[in-house]
């Protein structure tokens, strides 16, 4: 009898290893299957960027996010983050969301303004592309909350009206404009660049993004006085070596 039961639970137990092991594997394919339709954001190149041809190497979605978490991880940290004392914000919530803002972008591609698409309809397909994509996580019994959280954070940034989305959408904006500079300064872009500046110029939601708008700008300006001084320069150079036409001949 004694022999028996100890059989029985024995069978019990492997059955519960059985089925953990199962469950773990499951759980295991579906992150896994997340993961691999998040790399579309390292294979999606900017569209404004490409529209504009801003250079011969065009960063992808996936270069953008990651500046932003670095900018959004430096600036929460800063005791103007707030916009002028309207709270505390949450530097890793903030970090969490500049990871997953363009999360979307991987299934639907960067959608911009010149796309013909309305704000309603992006709007509704990155929905439905986040949707699916965490549902991959929600459905296991591991990674179901953190798949909330991505969701959630997704539509916290969409709605821009919590400090730390607020700061992430001006670290967005900040990280566009730099990237402009950045291909201004390398001299290889086929058309202008300016739309990306007026676009974002003094639209600004808390006081560390007007700050480091106006940095940017003013790198923006101090290279333009520097070029159009060397420019000028050159130029002065080439009269000096030009002959002289009115040069009586000897």
């Amino acid at each position: 009898s004694s022999s028996s039961s100890s059989m029985s639970n024995n069978g019990q137990d492997e059955k519960k290893e059985s089925s953990s092991l199962n469950a773990a594997a499951a759980d295991a394919k579906s992150a896994i299957d997340f993961l691999t339709l998040a790399r579309g954001l390292k294979t999606t190149p900017r569209t404004g960027w490409i529209r504009q041809e801003a250079g011969p190497q065009i960063e992808s979605v996936a270069d953008h996010s990651w500046r932003i978490a670095l900018m959004s991880l430096v600036a929460s940290t800063s005791s103007s983050n707030a916009g002028g004392g309207g709270g505390d914000v949450d530097s890793n919530k903030c970090l969490k969301m500049a990871l997953v803002h363009d999360l979307a972008e991987a299934q639907v591609g960067d959608i911009t303004p010149h796309c013909g698409v309305s704000d309603g309809d992006k709007h509704q397909q990155e929905l439905s592309a986040m949707t699916q994509m965490t549902n991959h996580l929600q459905s296991t019994s591991s990674f179901g909350m953190a798949g909330q959280e991505i969701l959630d954070l997704w539509k916290e940034y969409e709605e821009g009206t919590s400090l730390e989305a607020k700061l992430v959408k001006d670290m967005d904006k900040l990280e566009m404009t730099l990237q402009a500079l950045e291909y201004e300064q390398d001299g290889k872009n086929k058309k202008s660049l300016d739309g990306f500046f007026d676009s974002t110029r003094d639209k600004w939601r808390t006081e560390i993004g007007k700050a480091w708008g106006e940095e940017i700008e003013a790198r923006r300006q101090q290279r333009k006085i520097v070029t159009e001084e060397s420019s000028q320069y050159d130029k002065g150079d080439e009269t000096k070596d030009e002959p002289d036409a009115k040069k009586p001949k000897l």
